[in-house]
């Protein structure tokens, strides 16, 4: 008998036919004596249509009351499915954020949790109830509901497996688990079996969809065993684990790419310290996230300074860039928004040299050619056109062997 925490996502609870196979899935586990916790979402679409109510009544109205409104999506789900259990000899009870207690800061709409009341929940799995929990809240220092962010049903859950000491938390979705690369992109796709809680945090950050990273980060803080099944296609989904010496025998688990990047380069720089700062800090001041940075020095004592940013933020970073530019003399601000970033992932690199080369010499294979590079200890990213994803997606599966398990020669 395990101790399981299952989280079910907006997609697996859009309709009562949908609630009703969660509520089978989750009475199977119960029959085979497992004590069972689940953590919902609201119906797909629901929250959405909650602020956009909200945001109709007042466009600048408070984050506690948006947070009151948003809340209620995941209220009507946990009612729902606790209907559904008990109507299927499933003794269960539903609880907001707020009743587990799951207490949280109080920077709502992006609420963090700070701690989490596991004894109501533990009471109830030794009596034989299923509790079904609202995820996506908690409750602030002043007693108000606060929201987690988007995705945040995902961090409730794992901090719930955390606090339970669970045995397992499983994330239910629309896919079968975590993929070498986005199957839409490139068919011969594999779903992995096991990736490290390390890995999936860089494919994650890199736009992979099928985790919110704080969900990871908590994961990996906690070492709660996170594992991604389907909600509609039995199998056995992929384990996010810690590392181990097994892991070591695929080079690389994954490719990841993001297709939101935007360039600017400040042409033409007075080649002096503090130029990086003066550059970056005013962007950094406008709350604009900046990723891969490039820095070429010229032979007349000017450098260009390349850096990316989320495409939607290309037209405020390239005004600013401009202002700067003109005060520091520089010869103008060229900017891209054909461009993406396609990344290798793969705890394998720490053990095998040469990935990089191997990766460029791929890439150069196909007549495709790099702007930008950026490495880490488990991670290759590369910038090169937009047009080129597709291509460069396939070729670096083929040239890692991915779809055979991405083993080192």
């Amino acid at each position: 008998m395990a101790l399981i925490v299952q989280k079910y996502g907006g997609t697996s609870m859009g309709s009562l036919e949908r609630i009703e196979h969660v509520c089978r899935k989750v009475a199977s586990f119960v029959e085979q004596g497992h004590q069972v916790v689940v953590v919902v979402s609201a119906m797909s679409g629901e929250t959405d249509r909650l602020l956009k109510l909200a945001k109709g009544i007042n466009p600048k109205g408070s984050e506690r009351e948006y947070d009151q409104i948003a809340s209620t999506g995941e209220q009507v789900t946990i009612g729902l499915l606790a209907l559904a259990l008990e109507k299927h000899g499933v003794k269960a009870r539903s609880y907001t954020g707020p009743q587990v207690t799951i207490k949280t800061d109080s920077s709502f709409m992006k609420a963090r949790i700070l701690s989490i009341d596991a004894d109501k929940l533990l009471a109830d799995c030794k009596a034989g109830i299923v509790p079904v929990v609202a995820g996506f809240q908690g409750i602030a220092p002043d007693g108000s509901t606060a929201t987690l962010g988007r995705g945040g049903s995902d961090t409730t859950g794992v901090a719930i497996a955390a606090a339970l000491k669970a045995d397992e938390c499983q994330i239910y979705t629309d896919v079968d688990g975590v993929y070498t690369t986005d199957p839409r992109v490139e068919p011969k796709a594999r779903r992995l079996d096991k990736i490290t809680f390390e890995e999936m945090l860089e494919m994650a950050s890199l736009g992979s969809k099928v985790l919110q990273i704080r969900s990871v980060e908590f994961a990996g803080k906690y070492k709660v065993p996170l594992r991604v099944l389907s909600t509609f296609v039995d199998g056995p989904g992929t384990l996010i684990t810690l590392e181990d010496n097994k892991m070591e025998d695929a080079l690389i688990s994954g490719i990841a790419f993001a297709k939101d990047e935007a360039q600017l380069t400040v042409a033409g720089v007075p080649d002096r310290p503090g130029i990086a700062a003066a550059i970056l800090g005013p962007i950094g001041d406008a709350n604009i996230e900046v990723d891969m940075i490039v820095q070429n020095v010229g032979a007349d004592g000017t450098t260009d300074f390349t850096f990316t940013v989320h495409r939607n933020d290309l037209e405020k970073a390239q005004d600013i860039s401009t202002k700067v530019a003109k005060e520091l003399g520089a010869k103008g601000v060229r900017a891209a928004n054909d461009i993406v970033k396609v990344s290798l992932v793969g705890v394998g690199m720490r053990s095998h040299a040469g990935i990089a080369s191997q990766m460029f010499k791929a890439l150069a294979g196909a007549n495709i050619n790099i702007r930008m590079i950026s490495t880490s200890e488990i991670k290759v990213s590369v910038v090169i056109e937009e047009m080129y994803l597709e291509l460069a997606v396939r070729t670096l599966h083929k040239a890692f062997g991915l779809e055979e398990g991405g083993k080192v020669a």
